[in-house]
C-alpha cells in the first residue's frame, strides 16, 4: 500500500485537479486513482480535505444522450409530484415533509 502526497491548500503543483475543477475543464477523472490530496485546516474540527486527480490522465465528459436526458427528466418529475393528490408541485418535493405544501398544510391554505 503506497501513501499519496498531501498538500497544504493553495499549495498543490500544477497538473492536479479535483473533480470540481477537472468537471469546469470538461474533463472526468476516468477511473484514475487519486494522484494527491489537499488538506485545509479548520480551528475547531479535523482539516477539509480534497482529493487531486492528474489533468493529463482525465478524460473528456461523457455527452448527454437522448436516453440519458429523458431518463433524468423523468427522474426530476417525480422529485417534484406530490405522492398524496398526484400533482406536480412546481418544486421539488420536500423530503422532510412527503407531500406538497398544499396537503401537508391544508388548513393554511384555506385561512390565506
Amino acid at each position: 500500500m503506497t501513501s499519496i502526497p498531501v498538500y497544504r491548500w493553495r499549495l498543490a503543483p500544477g497538473g492536479l485537479a479535483t473533480r470540481r475543477q477537472l468537471r469546469a475543464l470538461g474533463l472526468r477523472p476516468g477511473g484514475q486513482d487519486v494522484a494527491a490530496q489537499v488538506e485545509r485546516p479548520r480551528r475547531r474540527r479535523g482539516p477539509l480535505v480534497a482529493y487531486l486527480y492528474s489533468i493529463e490522465q482525465a478524460k473528456p465528459v461523457r455527452p448527454m444522450t437522448p436516453a440519458k436526458r429523458a431518463a433524468l427528466d423523468k427522474a426530476n418529475a417525480a422529485r417534484r409530484t406530490c405522492p398524496e393528490c398526484r400533482r406536480d408541485a412546481g418544486y421539488v418535493i420536500p423530503p422532510s415533509l412527503g407531500m406538497c405544501t398544499a396537503c401537508a398544510f391544508p388548513d393554511e391554505q384555506r385561512a390565506a
